[in-house]
């Protein structure tokens, strides 16, 4: 799919329900350290817990290798974000293991009570039908803060645009969707999307949301860029 041949995975994967504590975190960005003390924080227990990562694992933080190794090691339900990607096509004719997890995860991850995506969705896609994205629809996925109604995004998102342009959960009908990405926007919570993106690369936290008790956790980071 798309990429020059890249990606290998399927971009939509559905999930069974739950049956432990599910653990989202927002962007990680190569915060390697910061990671591990968030799921300390979270009193994380890979025997019970799920860890779920809302893309952008690498890139911007020291130790992106690091974060990808704790993901794989973790067996942590991930989905990719437009700076993973960004990360692969850097890597596509030096191919190693991390390289290939990466590579073979999905664009969105749906459970049957909530969906996790980097970015966001697109007005008019319906979940249940949904099996696979174009890679028109996979930039949406990765890239997308604000739209409107139709999905047309606008040119620039800062300053923030104004009318028809609102942020793309305002037109958003289906399931509650947990994401990232939008670091100025911060951790926002409401019935239709729980965003994680707190800036820990920036130097502010990294924030995670344990979907089971509805309770936020973060650490503050240690100062990146």
């Amino acid at each position: 799919m798309g990429m020059s041949g890249l990606r290998t995975g399927k971009s939509v994967v559905r999930e069974p329900a739950a049956t432990s504590r599910r653990i989202f975190v927002g962007d990680v960005q190569g915060c390697a350290d910061a990671l591990d003390r968030l799921l300390a924080a979270c009193q994380f227990d890979p025997k019970s817990d799920q860890l779920c990562l809302a893309g952008d694992l690498v890139r911007k933080g020291p130790d992106s290798k690091g974060v990808v190794d704790r993901a794989i090691e973790l067996d942590a339900k991930i989905v990719l974000g437009n700076h993973d990607l960004r990360w692969l096509q850097d890597r596509v004719d030096r191919p190693d293991a991390r390289t290939r997890w990466l590579a073979a995860q999905p664009i969105l991850r749906i459970w049957p009570d909530l969906a996790m995506v980097h970015a966001g969705m697109h007005p008019s896609w319906e979940l249940d039908s949904l099996t696979e994205l174009e890679d028109a629809e996979v930039a949406f996925a990765v890239t997308v803060r604000t739209c409107d109604q139709t999905g047309r995004q606008p040119d620039v998102d800062w300053p923030p645009p104004g009318p028809p342009f609102a942020p793309w959960d305002v037109f958003w009908s289906g399931p509650r969707v947990v994401c990232g990405h939008w670091a100025r926007r911060g951790v926002q919570q409401t019935p239709s999307v729980v965003a994680l993106d707190s800036g820990c690369c920036y130097g502010r936290s990294l924030t995670a949301w344990i979907a089971e008790e509805d309770r936020f956790v973060s650490v503050q980071s240690r100062g990146l860029l």
